[in-house]
């Protein structure tokens, strides 16, 4: 901030080897301005870079040691210093030595002996414009940390909508628990994992395991258009109730692009919730649904959403059913290499199955959920 800003009188630091000269300067300015001295090149550098830097500096040429032509250079060098305005003041007065001060970021020169208003004018119009610079640095710094702490913002409201959104699914669904967050995390660490895998290299970003991970609690928003008979029946379902079952992928899609459609702009995120939500069913080999895409047609989002929510359904305990074994589930997994999911993630997925066991642990449903799941049940399917 400047001194202008602070109500203060700007800082003039005036290097010098020659006391005489020093109090000549001194003189002419301190009126107007606080003056500070400096009698060589490595004072002028302490108080430069010190916690209460000057405003601007009048510097000497001719300095033993260390002259005028070095300190402007260390100056301009260090990052804490670089933005204070030079004026050489000097008795050389070739025009290549103010060549040269010019080439080394000196904002003026200014030769002996000293004329005082041409010094005057020249120290008021190079600490204007340094006012005017820090303004808008400080008004830039200012819009930055805006900007960013609105990006915050709206990033904690996408997570709390989306977490929103899939809460109001598991509060519908017999079967979810902590499925939501298990199977986000296996998202994330497969994601990740493939990210160097040459097929996948070029679009699985950063940016995108990032938005897959946003998108993936989203996956199974369309149960909550399944009737409570279907969605909560402790059991198989017979072919017609499957073919309803069957809908929530396009029921959940829908759903996300009304959300879109009513914010009036493409959310990448909700793009791929919707390639999620409508693509996690669908199998290698075609024989998935709603559309029964076979292998490189189906989204990479939503193969990668296949391989996590079927091992979470196959390791978790539900009311008609117990949790499978860790190992018998990563089996199942291998067995559906190249029919049920893409052959490249899931020896992906098993290279990593520990970190997969580590996130199922981390998650486990409680005995508290299940009870509240049978309670759910009971309710629906007791004789009215």
């Amino acid at each position: 901030m400047s001194s202008f800003d602070t109500g203060e009188k700007p800082t003039i630091l005036v290097v010098d080897d020659t006391p005489d000269n020093l109090t000549l300067v001194s003189n002419l300015l301190k009126r107007d301005y606080r003056v500070r001295v400096a009698i060589s090149g490595e004072k002028a550098l302490k108080i430069a870079l010190s916690e209460t830097p000057p405003d601007l500096i009048l510097l000497d040429v001719m300095m033993p040691v260390m002259d005028g032509y070095e300190v402007c250079q260390q100056l301009r060098n260090n990052p804490l210093s670089a933005h204070i305005p030079i004026i050489f003041l000097t008795a050389k007065s070739e025009v290549e030595d103010e060549r040269k001060g010019l080439s080394l970021g000196a904002s003026d020169y200014i030769t002996k002996p000293i004329s005082p208003p041409i010094l005057e004018a020249r120290v008021k119009t190079h600490l204007v414009a340094k006012a005017h610079a820090d303004f808008l640095t400080d008004k830039t710094a200012y819009l930055e940390d805006e900007v960013a702490r609105r990006t915050r913002e709206l990033t904690a409201i996408q997570d709390v909508t989306i977490q929103a959104m899939a809460s109001l699914a598991e509060t519908r669904d017999s079967d979810t628990g902590n499925h939501i967050r298990r199977t986000q995390f296996y998202v994330k660490a497969l994601t990740s994992k493939l990210k160097s895998h040459p097929r996948f290299c070029s679009f699985l970003t950063d940016s995108m395991i990032e938005m897959i991970f946003k998108s993936a609690p989203l996956h199974d928003i369309g149960k909550v258009g399944i009737p409570d008979r279907i969605l909560l029946k402790p059991g198989r379902f017979d072919p017609s109730e499957f073919e309803i079952m069957k809908t929530h992928t396009t029921l959940g899609r829908d759903a996300i692009q009304a959300a879109e459609n009513s914010l009036g702009l493409k959310v990448d995120f909700l793009s791929l919730a919707k390639e999620i939500a409508y693509g996690h069913q669908e199998k290698w080999d075609g024989s998935g649904y709603p559309l029964g895409l076979q292998g490189e047609s189906i989204p990479v989002s939503a193969r990668v959403m296949a391989v996590a929510d079927v091992y979470d359904a196959l390791i978790s305990r539900r009311v008609y059913k117990d949790s499978m074994p860790h190992e018998k589930a990563i089996a199942i997994i291998q067995d559906g290499r190249g029919t049920h999911f893409d052959p490249d993630m899931v020896d992906a997925f098993l290279s990593i199955q520990d970190e997969i066991r580590a996130i199922a642990l981390r998650y486990a449903d409680s005995d508290a959920d299940m009870d509240v799941k049978r309670r759910q049940i009971d309710l629906v399917t007791a004789p009215a």
